[in-house]
């Protein structure tokens, strides 16, 4: 029996997340619920009835004569999957939940987690289902699928602006972003995640200010040399009078729960934050925390990561001369064992990494192309690929942007790989397995509209990363955390995996099954734990995670699965 809520002709079976309304549908949502209101929605607006509406969301509405329409928000913080069948179109938020016997895994959704570390949508683990991209919606009628972004990233891009005038916008934006994320709960209900880094911190100081009490913050911290920033976490606990708790994952922890991590995505998912994320969230539970506040976003909505100055350098040789280019840097420096000399090598670098074009440059340090996929995985399982298929993909994404600057161009490209594909689902996920709600106050849809306009030198101004954001910020936040470098909650895995036992062996047992499946060149793996692992912890240990996790899902949901 269908139980879903019913309006007029059409029913919504689901409808999750917390979207928000204007004019007569936020009437509609406050006296009939969310439901009622994207029912009213669709029938007056048809599939632009996601332009109406922000937040964070995914909605299912069924018609008359099997007629379906699917929406996800702008980031994909709540997602939706679908399969097109012989009954009409099947739909759930989990891809696992409509996999049956004729779900078989796809070799092409693993090479691309291999290269991603995560499976980017529209693909899934899973044959014949798929996820709605970020801003997308799908509508399925009279036997015919469409599937179409109902927004694209669309940059102004003004040549200078007024910073006083920008900075007050943006101060207002931004607090009642944070304040609109704090309404249905109890003061002592909030909570955050606090990294000390700049996003995190904000955050942080945005909640005691428009709540006039501390905010309760949640840190992690790793026992190992370059890796722990719980003096920054610090420094902005005092700075703004947080209510600050502390826990120091330890090996033992990841032996205990990777399992339970891994297997609670519904694909595989390799961000070896996830456990850091975990067990934040999951002490903030066991406080009586039932929503956190996260940073994320800050970086990809204003110009924070460092490959956005890096690429800028690289940018620079597109002006140098085609004649000095063409006739004397690139033969010159193109000769056999100039790589090798120290003085020249660097220069070497360059040039090979300044030809290659955008977004292709931005993977020119992915563990699989470094590697050589042809080393690390097996001749059948590479023969049932398409190795160009995530660069498809990538080009794809960053053609689809309108900007005309780079640095827009990567934020925009940013907002499906690094945050709707990765980052988000991180958190979105441990949150859920650690039973705490989460938000993204840097995410709101006022904040990504203001980012839109503001002019480009205001995100990378020369080659300092996010300066408007920072200097809008300077006097709030302290000094130290601004200067500060990007880190998060960033998993001394490698350095671990050599020294504990115990996690050494589970690693050694999970990626000997990937083996077994024919997937990983069994010589590869031992050169990965008896030579590069030891050599280079830090490196090669964000490879055996991502293996790891795939074995640990594939053991659970796809366990006769081999090549």
């Amino acid at each position: 029996m269908n139980t879903s809520p019913s309006y007029g002709a059409y029913t919504v079976p689901i409808c999750a997340g917390h979207p928000r309304f204007s004019g007569e549908l936020a009437t509609l949502a406050q006296t009939q619920g969310p439901a009622a209101a994207w029912a009213a929605a669709f029938a007056q607006h048809g599939t632009a009835a996601p332009r109406q509406v922000t937040g964070d969301y995914a909605v299912a509405i069924c018609g008359p004569e099997g007629e379906t329409f699917l929406a996800i928000d702008r980031f994909a913080i709540r997602t939706l999957c679908y399969r097109q069948g012989p009954q009409g179109l099947g739909f759930a938020e989990r891809a696992n939940e409509l996999a049956d016997g004729d779900s078989p895994v796809d070799p092409q959704a693993i090479f691309d987690y291999l290269f991603f570390h995560a499976i980017p949508s529209p693909r899934t683990i899973f044959k014949g289902i798929l996820r709605l991209p970020p801003a997308h919606y799908a509508h399925f009628k009279g036997g015919k699928l469409s599937v179409a972004p109902y927004w694209v990233p669309t940059f102004q891009e003004p040549r200078s602006g007024d910073f006083g005038a920008l900075k007050g916008e943006f101060m207002g934006i931004l607090e009642n972003a944070v304040k609109s994320r704090l309404e249905g709960y109890a003061p002592e209900q909030i909570g955050c995640f606090l990294s000390g880094g700049t996003d995190s911190s904000t955050v942080a100081g945005m909640i005691t200010q428009v709540s006039g009490r501390p905010a309760a913050s949640y840190s992690i911290g790793f026992d190992a040399q370059g890796y722990d920033e719980m003096e920054y976490a610090r420094i902005a606990a005092r700075r703004f009078g947080t209510d600050h708790h502390e826990y120091y994952v330890t090996p033992a922890d990841l032996v205990r729960k990777i399992p339970d991590v891994a297997t609670h995505y519904d694909q595989p998912f390799g961000n070896s934050s996830a456990l850091p994320a975990f067990y934040c969230a999951r002490m903030a539970h066991d406080d009586g925390v039932r929503r956190m506040l996260a940073g994320d976003g800050g970086d990809e909505l204003f110009g924070g990561n460092t490959r956005y100055a890096k690429q800028r350098v690289f940018g620079i040789y597109d002006h140098v001369p085609s004649v000095l280019r063409k006739g004397f840097l690139e033969p010159v420096l193109g000769l056999p064992g100039m790589d090798r000399i120290p003085i020249v090598k660097k220069g070497v670098s360059y040039i090979e990494q300044a030809r290659v074009p955008m977004p292709e440059r931005t993977e020119m340090y992915n563990l699989l192309i470094r590697l050589g996929a042809d080393q690390v995985l097996t001749p059948a399982f590479l023969a049932r690929v398409d190795q160009r298929a995530p660069h498809a993909l990538q080009k794809e994404v960053w053609n689809a942007a309108q900007a005309s600057t780079q640095i827009n161009r990567m934020l925009a490209f940013d907002w499906r790989f690094t945050l709707a594909e990765n980052d988000l689902p991180k958190v979105v996920g441990t949150t859920r397995l650690a039973e705490v709600d989460v938000a993204f106050p840097l995410l709101d849809d006022a904040l990504l509209d203001f980012s839109c306009t503001l002019p480009p030198e205001f995100k990378l101004k020369g080659f300092k990363l996010r300066w408007f954001f920072k200097e809008a910020l300077r006097g709030f936040l302290p000094d130290e955390i601004i200067t500060k470098k990007k880190h998060g909650f960033g998993l001394p895995f490698g350095v671990w995996a050599c020294k504990d036992a115990a996690l050494r062996q589970l690693a050694g047992d999970t990626l000997n099954a990937l083996v077994r499946r024919n997937i990983l060149d069994e010589k590869f793996l031992r050169s990965l734990t008896t030579e590069l692992l030891p050599a280079y912890p830090g490196y090669y240990g964000e490879l055996v995670w991502i293996l790891m996790m795939l074995e640990q899902w594939l053991q659970k949901y796809a366990p006769d699965f081999r090549v």
